[in-house]
């Protein structure tokens, strides 16, 4: 079976095909500049795609990455014009990224006619997670109304590296206790419960949590209306400065790990600032999920700074004495590759599993595809 997987941003379209059976990527690449002077719309796009793959026809499905399915979509699920139709209203908890996702799916019925598309979502691993870790303290009729409660993303990464981290473990899926931590550009992290999520650190929206790339992560709410107030700022604005203009990005005048750590190592301050916030704030997340669960088997690391910053790594452990962990530094020099980075009298594992979200998307449509 051969899948072709599509992550539809609204600038740019990224690709992978699959060939499930022999367990092989056979092609991948990116499209840019969609509507500004590249091609005009995912359709365009896609034949591009099209081209660049020499005009397959032997496609069996397409898996399309999808932010948020709300608490209506709790599992991958294969496209119909009833699930169009549902998607288009979820358009409110996305107004960014769920036009662009809902675009390469029409894009690819129409470009593949008659090939099964399936959509993934971020959001569904989390839906496992009790009311008291996903509603807000806030008048219930807001989430009646509107849906306002904590859904959480990154759901296809967690989703894989649990299972990644229950091989490593030897350990059943529905016994394996993690923290799992999404760490990169976005970041977040999760408390697995016998293979299930039962709390993650993004909310409604992926703002909320851990010190990002761009994004601030964790914030009195007292302090964003003061701001607002103070410089006359619409929701808009706001939201701009939060989303794309915080993080690591305001702390150290960059959002990319490398250059900050760089700066650090030349005596810059505000860089060392942004290193050590980055790293107290993961470190509180792994020390209250690892109660949540009860004691965590393993604690995993991945995305882009989980699998490939030894020295942010190396941050966050030290910040974890009081659970047992010590740090191999040896073993931390790993980057992008399987491995334990604690010691071995360390009470829990630190291991590094590098995600695959695509190959992710890819087994799911494969099984829903199969039913």
């Amino acid at each position: 079976m051969k899948i072709l997987v599509i992550n539809s941003g609204s600038s740019s379209l990224k690709y992978q095909l699959f060939d499930m059976k022999k367990g092989e990527r056979l092609a991948k690449g990116l499209i840019e500049r969609i509507g500004c002077g590249g091609p005009k719309d995912h359709t365009e796009a896609l034949k591009k795609v099209v081209a660049d793959l020499g005009a397959p026809k032997d496609i069996d499905a397409i898996g399309h990455r999808v932010l948020h399915g709300a608490e209506i979509f709790k599992d991958s699920v294969l496209v119909t014009k009833s699930v169009l139709a549902t998607l288009d209203k979820l358009v409110k908890f996305g107004t960014l990224h769920m036009p662009p996702n809902i675009g390469g799916i029409r894009a690819c019925q129409k470009i593949f006619k008659g090939v099964p598309n399936v959509a993934v979502f971020d959001t569904a691993f989390h839906q496992t997670m009790p009311d008291c870790a996903a509603m807000y303290a806030i008048d219930p009729k807001y989430y009646k109304k509107m849906g306002i409660r904590k859904y959480g993303f990154h759901g296809t990464s967690h989703k894989f590296i649990t299972a990644e981290a229950a091989k490593f473990l030897k350990k059943p899926l529905a016994r394996v206790n993690l923290v799992t931590c999404h760490l990169g550009n976005g970041s977040s992290i999760a408390a697995v419960k016998n293979g299930a999520c039962v709390d993650t650190s993004m909310g409604l929206t992926p703002l909320a949590g851990l010190v990002m790339g761009t994004r601030c992560g964790d914030i009195d709410v007292g302090a964003v209306l003061s701001i607002m107030e103070a410089e006359k700022k619409t929701p808009e604005e706001m939201d701009a400065l939060l989303n794309k203009k915080s993080g690591l990005l305001a702390l150290a005048g960059s959002s990319d790990c490398r250059d900050i750590c760089a700066k650090a190592g030349k005596g810059d301050k505000q860089a060392e600032l942004a290193l050590e916030m980055l790293a107290y704030r993961t470190a509180l997340y792994i020390g209250a999920y690892n109660t949540v669960i009860g004691g965590a088997d393993a604690i995993v690391m991945t995305g882009g700074i989980g699998e490939n910053s030894s020295e942010v790594r190396e941050r966050i452990v030290k910040r974890l004495g009081a659970l047992g962990i010590k740090l191999d530094r040896k073993a931390n020099k790993i980057r992008g590759s399987l491995g334990v980075i604690s010691t071995k009298d360390s009470k829990i594992p630190v291991v590094v599993i590098p995600t695959n979200e695509e190959l992710a998307i890819a087994q799911d449509t494969a099984r829903i595809v199969g039913r």
